[in-house]
Formats: C-alpha cells, structure tokens, sequence
C-alpha cells in the first residue's frame, strides 16, 4: 500500500510540474499596433519581443477578448510535411514516391500564414478547396546541422494550423506552392504553447461540427524532433521559423459558410471560416 502512494505522489509531482512549466502566448493587434504577450488566466500581459527572443513583460495587460488575436508566428521560414500520416491518401494526389524513406517536405510563403480571427479565402474559380488538421512547431533558436539527439532542445513551443489546399491546383501544377501556399489559406493559433509533449497529443478536426478527422501526434511518420534535424541539414532554422506535422486521414471540401475547427491537447482550438474570393 505504501509503494502504491509513493508511486502515485511521484506521479502528481510529475503533472504538477508538467502543468507548471506550460506558457502561453499569443501575437495580438491594438490600435493597429501588433505585440507579443504572454496570456495568464484571460489577461494578457505585453511583451517587448516576442517569447522566443527573450521578450519582457512591459507593464501593459489586456483581456483577451479585448484585442484582435494575431497568427501566435512570425516566421521567415515555413516548412510543410507530405503524407506524414501513413493513413492520409496519397494515391489521391497520384503520388507513387515512398514518403517513408525520408520526409516530404515543401515550403510555402509566410505570406499564406494568417491568425485565428481570419477567414480563409477560397479564390474565385475554385471549387475544390480542402481542410486539413495539423500541428504547428515553432523554432526557439537557430538550428543547423542539429542531431536528432538534440533536435528538441531547438523547438520552442507549438500551436495549431489548418492547411488550407486548393486540389486541383495541387494535382495540376508542377509545384504546390500556389495550391499550398496563397493567401489567406493557413490559419495558425490561437495560442502558442511551451511545456507540452509533442509527441503524443491528441488532435481532432471537425467540419461544420461534425468530426471529420482525428490522430494522435505519436503516429506521426517522421516526428517534429526528426524533422528539426533532417530540415537543419539543408536549410538554416532561425528563431520563430515553423514546421508543419502534415495532416492524418481523409481531408473534404470545404464550401464558402463552412467553417473548420481543429483542438489540440493543451492548446485549444483553431475555429476557421472559408469565405468566397472575387
């Protein structure tokens, strides 16, 4: 009985120190001004950099609802992961390449990055225009050539993304850079969280309300650590540069009205409206 509380102390010590160690921040918008804050119990307390950068609390706080939230990002960088769940379909896009040999990693512009208050843009023409449910690492400091022993000690925290995907431009162009990457197709947020095992959340998308998708982050192929190092080899990391976990499972069209919400463990949920472009 005594070796039975003893574990279960060890264990309580243990959560209580994971839950201690978790922060949040958020990049928010106040009379045109764009800050950095960290947010305790629905107050945010301003920044003067952003967390990766060693910011400072200024003095100034805001309630949450107060501001308009921003994408928890600000990247140079932003790397995307192909078929990086073993039951999303490739044979959808008619890919015939073994995407468990090394990862399928593509960039897209940060220009496509925007915040949880956004919609997201289907452009006019368009018809086939799909979600997807994926987790967002963002880089604490610069990473090159970094082993796959340390690769962790290179990740600051992470959030949520919605990959938003044009298909039949994915399928036609020579490139997935238009498909991928335009504007107004990636929502990140609401939040950027710091202390979460990465390696096992649960993340859940649902279309409309109903769930559409849903993976644990444990299967995915090539994990954030491995993708740190593999990505570090070819291309310097800077702080707050973002990598994508690529998406599980069936993704569907999406119709201007829809809205699409992704919840992760420990971050929240990432609500996203699609709207009709002219």
């Amino acid at each position: 009985m005594s070796f039975n509380f003893s574990v279960l102390g060890v264990i309580t010590s243990l959560l209580i120190v994971s839950s201690a160690s978790a922060e949040r921040y958020v990049r928010y918008e106040e009379n045109g001004i764009v800050s950095w804050g960290e947010l305790v119990d629905g107050t945010i307390h301003q920044l003067s950099d952003a967390p990766y950068l060693s910011g400072s609390r200024t003095g100034a706080k805001h309630i949450e609802g107060s501001v308009k939230l921003k994408a928890p990002v600000n990247p140079k960088l932003s790397f995307m992961t192909a078929f990086n769940y073993s039951d999303h379909k490739k044979e959808t896009f008619g890919i015939t390449k073994d995407t468990k040999k090394q990862p399928g990693l593509f960039t897209v512009p940060v220009s496509s990055i925007i915040g949880p208050e956004d919609n997201m843009v289907r452009p006019f023409g368009t018809t086939n225009f799909h979600y997807e449910a994926e987790m967002v690492v963002v880089i604490g400091k610069k990473a090159e050539n970094v082993s796959l022993e340390n690769a962790g000690d290179h990740i600051f925290g992470i959030t949520i993304g919605n990959d938003g995907s044009e298909r039949d431009w994915q399928a036609s162009d020579i490139q997935w850079t238009r498909a991928k990457g335009s504007k107004n197709f990636n929502p990140v947020g609401p939040h950027l969280v710091t202390g979460l095992d990465y390696t096992d959340l649960n993340i859940e998308g649902r279309h409309n309300g109903i769930k559409s998708q849903g993976a644990n982050s444990s299967g995915m192929i090539f994990n954030f650590n491995y993708m740190v190092h593999y990505i570090s080899k070819y291309f310097t990391l800077e702080p707050g540069d973002v990598i994508w976990s690529g998406t599980m499972g069936d993704t569907g069209p999406m119709q201007p009205g829809d809205t699409y919400s992704i919840t992760v463990d420990g971050i929240g949920t990432l609500n996203s409206k699609l709207v009709q472009g002219n």
